[in-house]
This record gives structure tokens, sequence and C-alpha cells, in this order.
């Protein structure tokens, strides 16, 4: 058992990211293009990946309670509901109509391998992703929208999901829909960046191949990222794509197990909150926000 536990840790990782590959390349068009297929898929890997937390759990403070999972659920499905129709309505559309506006067109993206597709869109979403979330550690008015997060004081599968909501649809923007790729090829990429989003925020012992973890963001990469040292957390900053910061000389290497900035974790309300406090402190004082 012990042989097959140390397999299963060894491999999950990109054994699953080869079967979503498979699967997307594999389902049929009507349901691959469905985004009600996209929706299952990407709610069911962090159920697979909380499992695991089960079968071979890295930190026992960091295990998932009832309350932490209601947190987060909360969080889970504020993402997929108010930011997602906000991110659809505010921003995609935009993009879509300035697409048309201008006229651009690449159909000639979809005479791409699959694979390929699914890599560039990958790349795309996870460079603009880099670079916000960068931002957020370096500029105050965007730091006050993603501190929450380093609020938190432990990691989970779920743990990806908990933010303010002006966070979360931040670095939810993105530029692909100015490209023609195949839509099965962006629901697939996707659904890999958030399994691989789910994995670095695991309370899993995995333990990659060498190779996984020089391409993909792995736990000991993101836990590092939320330690109580500072400057570890202006390191590691790609969500997924650990080989960006490699790229941009922002890579540190290491793992974190005590977590969170700022005094700790804070409430749902307090999440929901803390970006605008300094606005809601300045109209108590009756001065205006700085």
């Amino acid at each position: 058992m012990t042989a097959v536990r140390a397999t299963l840790m060894r491999y999950f990782q990109p054994a699953a990211l080869l079967g979503i590959l498979a699967l997307w390349w594999l389902l049929p068009e009507a349901q691959a293009s469905d985004p009600f297929t996209l929706l299952i898929a990407v709610l069911a890997t962090p159920l697979v990946v909380l499992a695991l937390e089960w079968v071979s759990e890295r930190h026992a403070a960091w295990r998932m309670t009832w309350y932490e999972l209601a947190h987060d659920l909360f969080f889970v499905v504020l993402s997929f509901t108010a930011v997602r129709f906000c991110i659809d309505h505010l921003a995609e559309a935009g993009i879509a109509e300035a697409k048309a506006s201008l006229g651009l067109q690449t159909l000639w993206l979809q005479q791409l391998p699959f694979p390929v597709q699914v890599a560039m869109v990958l790349v795309l979403i996870e460079y603009g992703q880099y670079w916000m979330h960068r931002a957020m550690h370096n500029w105050h008015p965007l730091w006050l929208t993603h501190a929450p997060h380093h609020h938190l004081t432990q990691l989970n599968a779920l743990k990806g999901a908990v933010g303010n909501p002006v966070e979360l649809f931040l670095i939810g923007l993105s530029i692909v829909g100015l490209f023609d790729f195949s839509l099965t090829a962006v629901f697939c990429a996707a659904h890999m960046l958030a399994a691989i989003g789910s994995f670095a925020h695991a309370n899993v012992r995995f333990d990659p191949p060498r190779w996984y973890s020089f391409l993909f963001t792995t736990i000991e990469h993101h836990s590092l990222h939320h330690s109580l040292d500072y400057e570890a957390t202006r390191s590691n900053y790609a969500n997924c794509l650990i080989l960006i910061d490699r790229l941009h000389g922002t890579f540190r290497a290491g793992e974190g197990v005590l977590l969170g900035q700022e005094g700790g974790r804070l409430t749902v309300g307090g999440i929901m909150l803390y970006t605008f406090m300094p606005i809601i402190n300045a109209l108590r004082g009756g001065r205006r926000p700085a």
C-alpha cells in the first residue's frame, strides 16, 4: 500500500493533466462546446483533490473542517455566479465588440493541432494572471484587493477561490477572446488551469517528477508564496506555470508551513469588505480617502 500511495502522489498531477487533455480532445463536439460540461468538470476536479487530502495529508494544521468547507464553498459559488457574470458582461463582452469592430480574425489558429491550441491558450491566460498577480504585490491599490487572500492560514484544494470579489474579477481577466481558438481548446485550457490551481493549493503530500515542478506551480512553490516571510511572498507569482517565474527572475525554492500575513485570517465579511475599508474609514472620519 505504501508503494501504491507513493506512486499515486508522484504521478497523479501529470497523469491528471494528460487525462484532462484526452477528455476534451475525445469528447463529442456537442458536449465539448457546452459551458455546462466545463462547469461540471471544473467543479469535480477539486472534489477529487479534497479526497486525496484525506489519503495523504501534507500538514495536520491545514486539515479541512466543516467551517473551512462552508467558508470556502461560499467563495466557490461567488466565483461561478456574481464574479463570472461581471467578467462576462463587463470584460469579455467588450473584448468581443472590440474584436468585431477592428475586424480581427485568426481563424487559422483552429487549424493547429489541438494540444498546441491548448498550450497557447494556457500560456496566454497564465501570463496575464502572472503580471496581474505581480502588480497586486507591488502597487498598493491592487494590493488592497489581493491582501485578503494572504490572510489565509491554511491551504486546501478550494482555497484558490477565496478572495475579495474585486480581486477575483481582476485575476479572471484575459485577452484570449481576441483570438479565434476553438472553444474546446479554450475549455480544456481553463480546466487544466483550474486543476493545477487546485493542486497548488492542496493539502496533499504530492511528490511530482522534477520536470513537472520545473514547469508547473506546486504546493511547495505556492505555500512559500503564502508564508509568513514577507520577502518570500514577493516570489512565485505564477498561479499555474512556475516556468514564468523562472524566466522573469521571481522564482524562489522552498516551502511554507506557517501561513498568513497582516495578523492572520479574516471572516467572510472581512474578506468582502477589506478592499473598501480605506474608503469606509475615511467616510466614517469625515475626511476624503487617500
